[in-house]
């Protein structure tokens, strides 16, 4: 099985839910301070907010699981943070669910969804915040954007 990106122990794949398309918006913040004659000055304050949004189709009769929906759904109630990595290797960080939508349409008589569509909203928390990591993972080497050796 090949990995797309590992959320904590969730391995996102065709075997368990695909996404079509990776969204990230990185922010930073500046404050402003208004001048008389002059445009506002401007101070870099640091980093902002790193989110990412995963979005995809899951149709349970040919690839995927409607089980691993219930997976992230569970990470998200423990409110905790999670190691975000691709599978090229980068470790993004750690990660929070923020949010997860699902659309289904395409019923069977049973009711049960043959189309899925979800979006999967994470949020980038503070790397000293160790206390809340899912799972006990080791926190050695989660930064930002960086490679693991293989």
């Amino acid at each position: 099985m090949s990995m797309m990106m590992a959320l904590g122990q969730f391995v996102f794949s065709l075997d368990t839910l695909a996404y079509q398309e990776l969204q990230r918006q990185m922010k930073w913040r500046h404050a402003s301070n208004s001048r008389i004659g002059a445009r506002p000055a401007r101070q870099f304050l640091g980093v902002g907010d790193d989110t990412f949004n995963l979005s995809g189709v899951l149709m349970p009769e040919l690839t995927g699981s409607t089980a691993s929906l219930d997976e992230l759904r569970e990470m998200g109630n423990l409110g905790a943070s999670w190691p975000l990595v691709d599978g090229m290797g980068i470790v993004y960080g750690l990660y929070v669910i923020e949010g997860l939508t699902e659309t289904k349409t395409v019923f069977l008589p049973n009711g049960a969804a043959r189309r899925i569509e979800f979006q999967l909203q994470l949020e980038r928390v503070d790397d000293d915040q160790t206390d809340s990591i899912g799972d006990d993972e080791q926190t050695d080497g989660i930064g930002g954007d960086e490679e693991v050796a293989a």
